[in-house]
């Protein structure tokens, strides 16, 4: 028997998700279908996560964003807000 999975997600990276998917051949249920069964196993997450102090900081401040009602609608913006963090962070006195 087949489980469902629900993730949302704001319209805008949806549509994104789904063109990037479909350029590559692919449903997005598919890729995340793909996407569950490498991490199963490789018993993690399936590509290289590194951690990095400053990198926590900026992901504790983008969570915090997000749990205030912030959105990050695509990965470059998400990026781009990580690295003004990581910025701002690093030179803090």
């Amino acid at each position: 028997m087949a489980k469902t999975i629900q993730v949302r997600v704001n319209d805008q990276l949806k549509e994104s998700v789904d063109s990037l998917f479909t350029s590559l051949g692919l449903d997005t249920s598919t890729a995340i279908r793909m996407f569950l069964v490498a991490a199963m196993e490789t018993g993690g997450i399936p590509f290289a996560v590194m951690r990095n102090i400053d990198r926590d900081a900026a992901i504790r401040e983008a969570v915090a964003r997000r749990k205030s009602g912030g959105h990050f609608y695509t990965a470059d913006e998400f990026r781009a807000n990580m690295k003004a963090a990581i910025w701002e962070n690093a030179h803090e006195s």
